[in-house]
């Protein structure tokens, strides 16, 4: 796509500043920057708030910080928010314990395509190396290499083989939201996520049904728009069969539109 679009880096975060910290320290090292970063924060302490101001302080790019009270895992509701907070054509979205790639955004904006979706996927870091870089502070370089990272192949960034690997589908299941992107008007057109979803789980492949059902399709990149998932704790799941079925719902019945979403 050209550069006249204008592109939103989308941060998800809950309570856990120290990822935080060191995923907006990754978007300052970005080769392109963003052109705004909004963050939708479910309810975190102070101490988030401090690491995002001290972040405003250390760019000239606009950031935009959304909040409401903690009452759960209300993760939809306040992505939905932060989004009418944009006027950018395009949303890179990551949750906030995914470090960047310095040319992360760059591919990502590579890769913006009319009619699609971009699923991206993300190294999983291991355990010990998480709390080397939480606890220092500082992110160093993951190789494909190194000693406990998982699922190697996506640490590769070789932007001359991407076009080989990108798969083109009408898959929804296997949409992350810790690393997708897509056109607000896209967004907008489906209604945005789903409220009605409440609890972890599957809040993004049901958006990816609806996009889907709305006539796109999904783009599946590889070898490009690295990141890095720090470790931690699975989150409680108890809401994780509802939701699975409201998704086999929206697929199954062809639903575009959520009546509970960015307008309800």
């Amino acid at each position: 796509m050209g550069d006249s679009m204008s592109v939103a880096l989308l941060v998800t975060t809950y309570n856990w500043p120290e990822a935080l910290k060191l995923v907006l320290e990754s978007v300052l090292r970005q080769t392109v920057l963003p052109n705004e970063v909004i963050i939708a924060d479910d309810g975190s302490g102070d101490t988030t708030r401090y690491i995002i101001d001290a972040f405003k302080r250390s760019t000239t790019i606009p950031v935009k910080h959304f909040w409401h009270p903690d009452e759960g895992f209300r993760k939809t509701i306040i992505i939905n928010q932060a989004i009418t907070g944009t006027e950018s054509d395009y949303i890179i979205q990551i949750d906030g314990d995914i470090v960047l790639h310095e040319n992360f955004i760059k591919d990502h904006i590579s890769e913006a395509e009319e009619g699609y979706y971009i699923r991206g996927s993300r190294v999983l870091l291991p355990e010990d190396k998480t709390r080397y870089f939480l606890r220092s502070g500082e992110f160093e370089n993951v190789t494909a290499f190194d000693r406990g990272v998982k699922n190697r192949f996506n640490a590769l960034r070789i932007p001359f083989l991407a076009p080989l690997l990108i798969k083109k589908s009408k898959r929804s299941r296997n949409l992350i939201g810790a690393n997708c992107a897509f056109w607000k008007k896209d967004f907008l057109r489906v209604n945005g996520y789903n409220n009605e979803l409440k609890g972890w789980g599957h809040e993004d492949i049901e958006l990816a049904a609806r996009f889907i059902n709305s006539g796109l399709s999904q783009k599946k990149v590889k070898m490009k728009a690295v990141c890095y998932h720090l470790h931690h704790p699975f989150n409680d799941r108890v809401h994780e069969n509802v939701n699975y079925r409201v998704y086999l719902d929206t697929l199954k019945r062809g639903i575009t539109y959520c009546t509970n979403g960015y307008h309800h």
